[in-house]
């Protein structure tokens, strides 16, 4: 296997704003802490180590232990569990809805990057250590964006009529997708796909992603955490009395909102009155202001005292939404850097502003690696086709022009029939012109025909010859969608499992986190041989 990078700005797929965030913050300054640099590390080091209590690391660390008292916790989770108890430990984050069986790529990616800094940190720095840390999003409820995977080409999708946070669903329909999919494997005797769906289990979605997570990166040290746990959530208490009563995150995002455009940049997410839900198992539902109090679908009304009250006795009811969701991320842990897609690390821009409204230190942000694997099938057709690696950048219209080109232009070079043709047009319009100058509608007519005639000609040559080299043009369509699914980006379709053909995702991990700099921002392509 072979890596390469290219800078993301000569791909196109992405946009002047993301790129600027991958390579340029210094252009997007006002709206974070600081600039994301190696070097940066250790400012944001010292700004959350005066910023994070005894109390809070005191905290994590009791729920991290009940979380992981389990046979399954690794060497390499212990040690990092025993090091958060030091004051000298931080967290790199990422995080990711609860998608089927890991859903697109991606998740894969971003996982691999946290674990990839923690470890660049820990080796250049040893007089602090680092520990990568995967947020669960537990609490979404939007089932419809994770409850299907493509593995193999193969749309799979978990039927359910469950309601609420999908970390609280139940696990039932879940096993014949499972049996499913490793039917994919049943010739494959060193396939550890049964092994990872056993582990794949749990009384719900959460426990049971938490469980998968833990069995792909446990032996890297990784360390999942779950929001939707009352002793995390009493951390926040005071977070959402303020909310509550000010509706400040609100306030906070529509100033920045304001700048946000000024500058010319896009909004990625709209801030709400209240950027709170209320949930319990089957339910997830917003918390609406009203003037003579508060109203939650399904729940009825609350006085102000009324929901202050149940949210000092039942925390793990009250969920906050994309705009608190950060805030309470970092409020819990003493995390120096979140990691995200450039959607995510787009609206961290417009949250500045509720950090400081609570005077919570903004951690530094990362665009997360991006890759393209290019399997040894597909790379052999692209040498077939002669197609360089940045071709795949281009339209494959264009591609495929070149390709004809190369291949047949002699064949569909008619330059010098024109050119002949033209002599003979202008020839035949000059004699009918010395003949009856009166006849000169006569002539541009019937040379008119004649033309159209000739395109005719040449059409049906240009599709005989497209029918001779069809193999070589349906081969570059077929590139391109293996590698750009629907016109897309492959990580945000093909599956982990896809990549295993012969079940060994262990080595396919170590694989993909080998090539993972998470200090180079490029666009990375992974070629087989």
């Amino acid at each position: 296997m072979h890596k390469f990078t290219f800078h993301r700005q000569l791909t196109g797929l992405f946009t002047d704003q993301q790129n600027q965030l991958a390579y340029n913050q210094e252009q997007v300054l006002p709206f974070i802490g600081q600039t994301f640099s190696e070097a940066n590390y250790e400012k944001q080091i010292d700004l959350k180590e005066a910023n994070f209590s005894k109390e809070s690391r005191e905290r994590l660390v009791k729920v991290l232990n009940a979380n992981y008292a389990g046979e399954l916790t690794t060497v390499e989770q212990k040690k990092n569990l025993n090091l958060l108890e030091k004051s000298s430990t931080f967290t790199i984050t990422t995080g990711h809805q609860l998608s089927i069986f890991t859903g697109p790529i991606y998740f894969i990616y971003k996982i691999l990057h946290v674990i990839r800094t923690a470890e660049e940190l820990n080796k250049n720095n040893p007089e602090n250590h680092f520990v990568p840390v995967f947020w669960m999003a537990s609490e979404d409820h939007d089932f419809e964006e994770i409850q299907s995977v493509e593995v193999f080409n193969r749309q799979m999708t978990w039927d359910s009529t469950q309601t609420g946070p999908v970390g609280r669903f139940s696990l039932d329909g879940l096993d014949s997708l499972k049996k499913e999919i490793a039917g994919f494997f049943e010739n494959q005797p060193e396939s550890e796909i049964q092994a990872i769906f056993d582990a794949y289990d749990g009384g719900n979605l959460a426990e049971a992603t938490f469980n998968l997570v833990n069995k792909l990166f446990g032996a890297y040290g990784l360390i999942v955490v779950d929001g939707d746990q009352r002793e995390l959530k009493n951390a926040i208490i005071p977070l959402v009395e303020k909310e509550l009563k000010e509706q400040f995150s609100f306030h906070a995002v529509h100033k920045t909102n304001e700048q946000i455009q000024k500058e010319g940049l896009k909004l990625q997410v709209n801030a709400r009155e209240i950027n709170l839900f209320y949930i319990e198992d089957q339910i997830r539902e917003r918390i609406l202001h009203l003037d003579e109090g508060f109203f939650i679908e399904g729940k009825g009304k609350f006085s102000y005292d009324e929901l202050i009250q149940l949210v000092n006795n039942q925390p793990e009811c009250f969920s906050p939404n994309v705009i608190l969701r950060p805030v309470y991320q970092e409020t819990i842990l003493p995390n120096l850097c979140y990691v995200g897609g450039v959607g995510e690390i787009s609206y961290w821009l417009q949250l500045k502003g509720v950090f400081d409204a609570i005077e919570l230190v903004y951690p530094l942000i990362q665009v997360r690696s991006s890759l393209l694997w290019v399997d040894a099938g597909t790379s052999k057709r692209l040498d077939k086709a002669e197609i360089v690696l940045e071709d795949l950048f281009k339209d494959s219209s264009d591609v495929k022009k070149h390709y004809l080109a190369e291949n047949a232009s002699e064949e569909i070079d008619f330059e010098k029939i024109d050119l002949q043709f033209e002599e003979l047009r202008m020839a035949i319009i000059d004699k009918i012109d010395a003949i009856d100058p009166n006849l000169d509608k006569y002539a541009l007519a019937e040379t008119i025909k004649m033309q159209k005639q000739l395109e005719g000609i040449k059409e049906k040559l240009t599709r005989n010859v497209k029918q001779r080299h069809d193999a070589g043009l349906k081969a570059i369509d077929q590139i391109f969608e293996k590698l750009f699914p629907n016109g897309g980006m492959q990580e945000r379709t093909m599956n982990l499992i896809s990549m295993c053909a012969d079940g060994k995702v262990s080595a396919k991990i170590a694989q993909l986190h080998s090539f993972i700099d998470p200090f180079d921002p490029d666009f990375v392509i992974i070629r087989e041989s």
